[in-house]
């Protein structure tokens, strides 16, 4: 078992969802009895390996406050930036006061809402075990067609070794915080945690979580939302 070091969290919420078409930013729909948000930073705090979270906001953001989670002594807040990568580093230059290089952070999507313990649990335990770093993620099962420039399939691709990435994506926080400074340095184009640790040259392993992780993007997507997260406090009853 490798060093274990402390666990902590970020959320990035300075978003605006502007695939939702909503005046509300999408982290602040409600569904099944709460904001998206609160669901998403509620699943971190259930999990008493996390010594805190950093949740990244946007500057002129006034609904975060209203959610009672935000006043846990667990909960921290920082102004976020325009891009999900810069929010991200501000929260773990946030960090760097109370917790160590070699300590764990994972970064949890505030639009993924279902998240389940048992996914975070796996997450947690396998990176730990191992020492490398890694991300919750789902093999593909449809088949993925690959598109020309206008619109017509010009390849079926080999879907074996394809996984769709999920969040928390957990690694070493001075590890991922030199990685994210470095490729928002050179302007890469990166969408998650893994894409700078990849290019920063570390291994980044899946772990397989559950379907219903899924992360809010469009409207179709809250009645599937509402319906894992209502089954899910009906089987805790």
């Amino acid at each position: 078992m490798s060093d274990a070091g402390q666990c902590w969290a970020v959320l990035p919420a300075a978003g605006t969802g502007s695939r939702m078409g909503s005046e509300v930013p999408k982290q602040y729909l409600e569904v099944a009895g709460a904001t998206i948000f609160e669901h998403s930073l509620q699943a971190l705090l259930r999990e008493p390996r996390i010594r805190g979270v950093v949740v990244a906001l946007d500057s002129g953001d006034e609904r975060a406050a209203l959610c009672p989670l935000m006043a846990d002594d667990r909960v921290r807040s920082v102004q976020g930036a325009q891009e999900r990568s810069g929010s991200v580093l501000a929260a773990l230059q946030d960090l760097a006061p109370v917790a160590q290089s070699g300590d764990w952070v994972l970064v949890h999507d505030a639009a993924r809402p279902c998240l389940s313990a048992a996914d975070l649990t796996a997450l947690i335990d396998r990176v730990i075990d191992s020492g490398t770093g890694g991300i919750l993620a789902e093999r593909m099962v449809d088949t993925v067609k690959q598109a020309s420039a206008d619109g017509r399939v010009q390849a079926t691709l080999d879907r074996s070794g394809l996984w769709r990435a999920q969040t928390p994506q957990m690694f070493r926080l001075g590890e991922l915080r030199e990685a994210l400074a470095h490729a928002i340095g050179a302007r890469s184009d990166i969408t998650d945690e893994a894409s700078a640790m990849e290019m920063a040259g570390h291994p980044v392993q899946l772990v397989a979580a559950t379907g219903c992780n899924l992360k809010v993007t469009v409207p179709a997507d809250l009645p599937q939302a509402a319906w894992y997260l209502q089954h899910r406090k009906g089987q805790a009853l």
